[in-house]
């Protein structure tokens, strides 16, 4: 299991597996290599820097496989957010669980 933050430095949830994770136990997302796309195939984002999430705006028209997201899971209390990195051109901020969930 790996923790993960977006790239503004909240604390998002986790990846077990091929399987992206909301800290409040929804199933949100499947990894294919470094990037993530969400249950309708559509792409999320990717992982950078090793536990950091962010969104590439070029990329945002690609689809990959779908899925039936997996039963909700026990939450867990959220990790202390990071200090955001500064925005790379052409990226935006990974959606924020809530926003997903």
């Amino acid at each position: 299991m790996v923790h993960l933050w977006t790239w503004g430095g909240t604390y998002f949830g986790y990846r077990d597996g091929e399987d992206l994770w909301t800290y409040d136990g929804h199933h949100v997302g499947r990894f294919d290599a470094d990037e993530v796309y969400g249950p309708d195939g559509r792409y999320m984002g990717e992982r950078r820097n090793e536990n950091r999430l962010i969104t590439a705006a070029s990329k945002l028209g690609r689809r990959g496989r779908s899925f039936s997201p997996l039963a909700q899971r026990v939450g867990q209390v959220p990790y202390v957010g990071y200090v955001g990195y500064v925005m790379y051109a052409g990226f935006q901020d990974f959606p924020a669980p809530n926003e997903l969930a």
